[in-house]
């Protein structure tokens, strides 16, 4: 045994480097020659450096041909042929360009695996030509979107979505959770959606803002450093738009159960003020009023040098009071009443003047008048009267309505007052009382315009089952007349969008849809806006909902308005 031992140890010593070489070759053959029998890998990319490989290591020529041959499946030539027949059979190129990439989508998807793509930078050392050309294309970006937030941890998506959003096209990745872990793509997508906001509106706002929100709350350093930014911005001249913004962001945040009292507290300056600071955050967190807490607000706002109003703004806050004072049922102790009075006024009517950073005024010139308003609409509105009893308040509900703040106390109270199941049924006047405050509300305060259209929607939609039909068909015609009132005092696009949209949808009776088409007409004159000529003329030509509204000789308000819209805009079908 000890002989053989040594025999094994000399042949180890005297092993030579001929040999070693020639194993090392001989491995590098198989390896290459298995990669070789794979389908189709003629056409991988790396199919070069495998035959480099391979020929270096001593590998004959005839086999190479013979298995990459062998094993061609054409398997992306078919798909090119099949797409090529597709075309000349009479189907459309972009339709079979769809068909063809969403395949392949699908198919990157099902077989889609991380640690290879990470491997694609470590073996080529740099970026690959074929990823820069496949962020050119709207296709593949989004394909590369919906596998970063499958596989957030991948480093080569994780590249990619910077590529991109260097490329310019950060404007398309706000919903993409990867972007929010990368601070330089975070701040061009943020940079680009609040531009996008100040441009675009209102209508931007209302489209973009669900993705804004779920980026920016996607974890406390996205909402953080979002919100320090836009505060920051608030700050400068013409700021509100921003602030306004804030706003919505923390509503959403409110909405999806995250506690960010601590960052408006920290944002708003009031660590300045310790015991507004704690009384404040203290309803906040609970999202409720607490006469405790508001006892320390009132002593600290009726003192001489109160704190500044904006500390008192945040949306939230004030919801709680409109809930407080307006809502049906609500009680408070009266003895508390003028301290919630005196707070919710205010907020809403006090105004300082500042001269760099520092407090020179406080303007209450309008607060008593705003109190009295407040009281009066509340006592009115906590009654618990009927309609008809009503009536004899009505002037003095007007004159509140003028007060922007009473006017939102109002509308909250009307909202909760016709959504009870039972108000309709009970209700027999051809236009209900609540109804008609909506007309006075519109007409003297502009900016609630979009929340009376809301809550027309809402209530034009709701089934009300236990009306009779022809009932439901009054009532739905009466809130059609109030989006007309609506319309009327400025509010024309989203009024008309909507009833086009129902139209469009076919679920609406049409002689709804003919009714608000008449009204209209009765209200408008030339000259008209071409985006409101693209909106409402589709419904003016429909011979369904407008034939019978027209006579032969042509000499209805119907055939005036197709006349003129056709002898002076240029429609865009």
């Amino acid at each position: 045994m000890a002989d053989y031992d040594e025999d094994s140890m000399w042949d180890d010593e005297t092993r030579s480097p001929e040999r070693d070489e020639e194993e090392d070759n001989e491995a590098a053959r198989q390896e290459c020659l298995t990669a070789f029998e794979s389908n189709d890998f003629i056409m991988e990319p790396g199919v070069f450096h495998m035959l480099q490989m391979y020929f270096k290591a001593g590998g004959v020529p005839e086999k190479v041909v013979e298995l990459l041959s062998d094993n061609y499946i054409a398997v992306a030539q078919t798909a090119n042929l099949l797409a090529e027949w597709l075309i000349l059979a009479g189907a459309d190129i972009k339709e079979v360009q769809e068909m063809v990439e969403g395949h392949l989508k699908e198919m990157i998807i099902k077989h889609f695996d991380p640690k290879k793509a990470d491997s694609i930078f470590t073996d080529e050392g740099e970026v690959p030509s074929w990823l820069a050309e496949m962020i050119d294309h709207p296709t593949w970006r989004s394909l590369f979107y919906k596998l970063a937030e499958e596989y957030p941890d991948c480093l080569m998506l994780n590249f990619t979505i910077k590529l991109i959003s260097d490329a310019g096209y950060q404007g398309e990745i706000t919903s993409v959770s990867t972007a929010c872990h990368q601070i330089e793509v975070f701040s061009r997508v943020l940079r680009t959606s609040i531009t996008g906001f100040l441009e675009g509106g209102e209508d931007a706002i209302e489209k973009n803002l669900p993705e804004f929100t779920k980026m920016v709350c996607h974890g406390e350093h996205t909402y953080l450093y979002s919100q320090v930014l836009m505060h920051i911005l608030s700050q400068e001249k013409g700021g509100s738009n921003i602030r306004r913004l804030c706003e919505e962001v923390q509503k959403s945040a409110k909405h999806k159960g995250l506690d960010v009292t601590p960052i408006i507290m920290a944002l708003s300056g009031a660590a300045a003020y310790p015991r507004a600071c704690q009384a404040l955050a203290s309803m906040l967190s609970r999202n409720s009023l607490n006469p405790a807490d508001i006892t320390v607000l009132y002593k600290m706002y009726t003192a001489p040098d109160p704190p500044p109003v904006e500390l008192i703004r945040v949306p939230q806050f004030l919801e709680m009071f409109m809930g407080a004072l307006f809502k049906p049922n609500s009680k408070i102790n009266p003895d508390h009443k003028p301290k919630y009075v005196y707070m919710l006024a205010y907020a809403a009517a006090t105004f300082e003047t500042y001269r760099k950073g520092v407090r020179k005024g406080i303007n209450k010139d309008e607060l008593r008048a705003t109190m009295g308003a407040i009281e009066k609409a509340h006592g009115l509105c906590s009654a618990n009267k009927h309609s008809s009893e009503l009536i004899a308040d009505v002037a003095h509900l007007f004159q509140c309505i003028k007060f922007p703040v009473v006017a939102m106390g109002i509308l909250r109270w009307v909202d909760y007052t016709v959504s009870e199941p039972s108000y309709f049924k009970l209700n027999t006047d051809h236009t209900p009382l609540h109804l008609a405050l909506l007309d006075e509300i519109s007409t003297c305060q502009t900016l609630l315009h979009q929340k009376i259209l809301d809550l027309l929607v809402r209530l034009f939609e709701s089934p009300l089952e236990e009306l009779d039909v022809l009932v439901q068909l009054e009532l739905r015609k009466t809130l059609l007349d109030r989006m007309v009132h609506l319309f009327s005092r400025g509010c024309v696009m989203p009024v008309v969008g909507y009833i086009k949209r129902c139209w469009e949808k076919q679920d609406t009776d049409i002689s709804l849809i003919r009714h608000f088409v008449t009204e209209v007409l009765d209200v408008i004159a030339p000259p008209y806006t071409a985006e409101f000529v693209q909106l409402f003329l589709p419904l003016i030509e429909n011979e369904d909902i407008t034939g019978s509204l027209r006579n032969e000789d042509e000499s209805d308000p119907v055939s005036d308005f197709i006349v003129h819209c056709k002898a002076n805009y240029i429609m865009v079908t």
